[in-house]
């Protein structure tokens, strides 16, 4: 165990419902617990396969595709790879490296198992994908209701039971029990106080708070606001003028506060991804380029979740801040296929008007107990 995870235990022993915390209001009483597994997929091949083992390693397409990275192993992030980056780009990095498709049935019988020992503490689980999700530990007894000793006992409990490694984050809410788990990789455990909360928040740079994508952090920036601190200098109205319906929410992550509750049920309508071009594209070309990444990254999100979708939509926004949508169910499932991108944009001002945003979105999803299970090598495929 790292020194961040014995500063955690030593920290347990302040435990998030401490009598000094009852001036506060309830959500300081909380004691959320976010586990991420370390490069799960990329683990779980080097777990099942020894000749991959302290060698970099990627999951996704071919690097003579158009398929991206799924995710990688610490020995790839060295040389600059990571999750969603093209394959050609990850070879580009690092040549030596060993590509593997995705194996989804694998990872999805890892999670559940993963998920069954999530069970053993608490039914509050909200999963966010195969290798991610947030426990509300509020109410439980174990580990003397210690969410820290709680954390490390399920680390100990997955590394023992699948031989995989995950990162633990612990703090009064799901904002900061994220950005906790990415504090110490791998196999980290980070503890985030109600003490400690507004402070860390306010230390952070605004790039890294979880929710705030390089398009906002840039727009921030530019207003001055660099850090959660900085951001805390803004009144409600001013962030409203800027940043709209978002602005409730940054208003509260920089004080450190998240008042959203761990979801134990969701069902996913739709995957959608989207991106702002720092400046407007008109090449007919590039657009379909861009489309035909985002349906990737789109398609991999669904894949992650065991779903297939049946309806594929593009989103549009020109230069004049105009945006159109196109749409089109399916009587088979979505793929990778350049043609139905063509079809959708087919009567839109693509290639005469310059556009500044481009999204793709998923939905109709139906998963394998319906008949229509998603086929990992459609994504995957050489194209």
């Amino acid at each position: 165990m790292n020194g961040s995870s014995t500063l955690c235990t030593a920290l347990s022993a302040l435990n998030l419902n401490d009598a000094r915390h009852s001036r506060m209001s309830p959500q300081y009483h909380r004691k959320i617990i976010h586990i991420d597994m370390d490069a799960f997929y990329a683990a779980v091949e080097q777990r099942d396969f020894p000749q991959y083992r302290n060698k970099p390693l990627v999951v996704g397409g071919s690097p003579d595709s158009r398929g991206v990275v799924a995710t990688c192993s610490y020995e790839a992030r060295r040389f600059g790879v990571h999750s969603a980056m093209s394959s050609a780009q990850a070879y580009r990095l690092c040549p030596q490296a060993i590509f593997v498709k995705p194996r989804f049935d694998v990872y999805k019988e890892a999670s559940m198992q993963i998920r069954q020992i999530f069970a053993d503490y608490t039914d509050l689980v909200e999963p966010l994908s195969l290798d991610e999700a947030y426990l509300d530990v509020s109410d439980s007894n174990a580990q003397q209701g210690s969410a820290t000793l709680i954390a490390k006992a399920i680390k100990e409990k997955i590394t023992r039971q699948t031989q995989l490694v995950a990162s633990a984050g612990v703090s009064y809410n799901k904002f900061l029990a994220k950005l906790a788990s990415d504090m110490d990789k791998p196999d980290g455990l980070y503890l985030i106080t109600p003490e400690q909360g507004a402070a860390f928040a306010a230390s952070l740079p605004i790039a890294k708070f979880h929710g705030i994508g390089k398009v906002t952090a840039a727009k921030m920036q530019s207003l001055g606001i660099h850090t959660g601190l900085d951001l805390r200098q803004l009144s409600l109205a001013l962030l409203q003028q800027h940043f709209g319906k978002s602005a409730a929410h940054y208003y509260d992550i920089c004080r450190g506060i998240d008042q959203r509750p761990v979801i134990s049920h969701r069902d996913t309508k739709s995957v959608g991804v989207e991106t702002t071009f720092p400046q407007d594209i008109k090449s007919r070309s590039e657009i379909i380029g861009h489309l035909q990444e985002l349906l990737v990254k789109a398609l991999l999100r669904a894949a992650e979740k065991q779903l297939s979708a049946h309806t594929l939509t593009v989103k549009i926004k020109y230069h004049n801040f105009i945006q159109v949508t196109r749409s089109r169910t399916l009587p088979y499932k979505v793929t990778n296929a350049p043609a139905i991108l063509e079809e959708l944009i087919k009567d839109t001002k693509v290639g005469e008007t310059s556009v500044r945003l481009l999204g793709v979105s998923l939905s109709s999803f139906a998963n394998r107990t319906t008949g229509f299970g998603f086929q990992q090598t459609d994504l995957f495929k050489d194209i």
